[in-house]
Parts: structure tokens; sequence; C-alpha cells
């Protein structure tokens, strides 16, 4: 791993801070969510963000996408949506005689994918591959997708009715889980007062936030977060957490290795964000729950008395003494 100037180090965190906060110009409150999804992007992943509708899920992306100048493009999962839909195509133009390709809305630096579990399993399936290998195959040719490139997925947890749940195999490809909840009381009065205050409709408004950085400058502080200092007490203790899930009482199915993985990974970019070069247990910690809560079954039993994962999680998480560093 190679170590990072001081002043190279500092320039990228007063960049990281500068996106966070021209993020908070459109999207007001829920500092935990902004901080899960910057982190996620630090670390080259991708999201799922459950939460019912209107919580401001399109807007956050959007907010994101325009901090860095980066292309943007939704997806609206429905029932009829073809992987064609997803990746792009192949057409027979009449006048040159030839096949041109059409390149789908995957060719973007961040795709929301809205309602991803309205669409069937090979829809879902399709765009899940462009995830993980980070290129789409046309009638048998590859395509690299620029980077960075940046899934944000959504699902309603309410509503089920004509949706297809994600397998488990799927979830874990998702770097982060994250739920957006209610914002409390102050922060939904700052936001009434903002977004109603001389805007007409009820249209997106991200005009307010600016560029901070180009998208070759994210790969670099990607870059960056990736060889973050990680000392071995720290490693073991993500390691320690992740293993525990396995034998945990009330989880069925524990996380896998790549559990541990993502767990340091996004750990290194909430170390970025707080200004620090290297990761504290407090790190891994914070971050633990969106990172496991999809990685983990809740045993028949327990879901049934309405205990869940990030319940089960929590009560581990008190139970794991971190290291003292």
């Amino acid at each position: 791993m190679n170590a990072i100037p001081t002043e190279k180090f500092e320039q990228a965190a007063k960049v990281v801070a500068a996106m966070r906060d021209q993020i908070g110009r459109a999207f007001v409150g829920q500092t935990e969510v902004v901080e899960q999804v910057l982190a996620a992007l630090l670390a080259a992943g991708h999201v799922l963000i459950e939460g019912v509708p209107g919580l401001g899920k399109t807007l956050l992306v959007r907010a994101l996408a325009r901090t860095f100048d980066g292309r943007f493009s939704r997806i609206q999962f429905t029932p009829d949506l073809m992987p064609a839909d997803v990746t792009g195509h192949t057409l027979y133009d009449q006048s040159t005689g030839q096949f041109t390709t059409r390149r789908g809305p995957v060719f973007t630096n961040l795709l929301l994918a809205d309602e991803i579990n309205r669409a069937p399993a090979k829809t879902q399936a399709a765009l899940l591959e462009v995830m993980q290998e980070g290129q789409v195959t046309i009638e048998g040719v590859a395509h690299r997708l620029e980077p960075p490139f940046m899934v944000l997925a959504t699902q309603n947890p309410i509503e089920q009715e004509g949706t297809y749940a994600l397998p488990e195999a799927q979830l874990d490809r998702f770097l982060l889980k994250v739920v957006i909840d209610y914002p409390p009381a102050d922060q939904e009065r700052q936001m009434l007062r903002r977004v109603t205050a001389g805007q007409v409709g009820d249209k997106l408004n991200v005009e307010s936030v600016a560029a901070v950085v180009q998208p070759h400058t994210v790969v670099t502080l990607q870059t960056i977060a990736a060889n973050l200092r990680v000392d071995d007490q720290v490693l073991d203790y993500a390691l320690r957490i992740v293993r525990a899930t396995r034998s945990w009482n009330g989880i069925a199915a524990g996380a896998g290795p790549r559990g541990g993985i993502a767990l340091i990974r996004v750990a290194r970019a909430a170390a970025l964000i707080a200004g620090r070069d290297y990761v504290t247990p407090d790190d891994v910690k914070r971050m633990a729950l969106p990172c496991l809560r999809h990685r983990v079954v809740p045993a028949p039993e327990l879901e049934i008395e309405g205990h869940d994962s990030d319940a089960l999680l929590t009560g581990l998480l008190e139970k794991i003494e971190a290291p003292r560093i």
C-alpha cells in the first residue's frame, strides 16, 4: 500500500467535505444517509436505498451527481422492462445497411434504478451483471463503462404486491443498504420552508448545488480512500464482527467474506469523509449496519416476532469489544 503525501490527502479531504456541503444545499438533513451514500461512492461501490416514497431518494442522487459534474440516468423499473431497455441493443439502419449500437441508460456515472424489485429476475440480473463487471455486452461486443460508475437502486419496504424480491446472492453485490426514514421535525420544517419558498410546482431543484470536481477527480479520490491506513487491530475488529454474524443467536445465515471486504472498504471511505488518513474502530462500527444488514438473514421465528436484521446486528455490535488504539 502506498503512503499518501500529507498535502495530497488534505486536499482530498477538503474536496470531499465540499461535496458533502453541496449535497446539503439540496438535500436537507439526513446526515447519516448522505455520509453513507458518499462513502459508497468513494469506495467505488453500489447502494440499495430503502424508504417509502417522498423521502428524497431521487433528489439525493441528482445532487450527488451534480457535485462532480457527472452524468445522471434514471430507470423506472416495471414488470415489462426488458434487459435491453437497461443495457442497450443493436438496430439495423436501412439508410446505411449496417447495424448500429444504441447504448442504454447504464452508460452513465450515476444510475438511479428506481423500484428495482418491480422488474423480473432476468432484468435485475442484467443490471447486477453490469454492476459487477463494469461493462456491457451487446451482441457479443463488450463495452466498458467509464468510471466512476455507481448504481443507486431503490425499493419500497411497504408495498410488496407485484414485486420480485432480490435474491440473497444479488443483494450481496450492493456495498451498502441505506435505510431512509422520516426526518426529525426540525429538519422537516427547514425542508418545508426551503422547498416551498418561491418555487412553482414540485420539480426537484438541484440548481443550488455546484460542481466541485470532475468525474476523473472522483476516481482519484477513490484511489486515495483505498490506500488509507488500517491497523491490524481494526482489521481484526471488522473480521470478528463479520464472523460473529455466522454463529449469532437469531441469525439464520451470516455474512460471507465479501461482507468483511466491503466493511473495510467503506470504513476507509468514512475515514476520508471524517478528514483522517487512518481508520478507527468507530469507522467500522458506524458503517457495520448499512454494510451488513442485507447480508444476514434473521431466523424465521424471530422475523415473525418482529425482530429484523438491524436489531440483531445492533445487539451483536454491543457485545463485540472494540480495540483501543
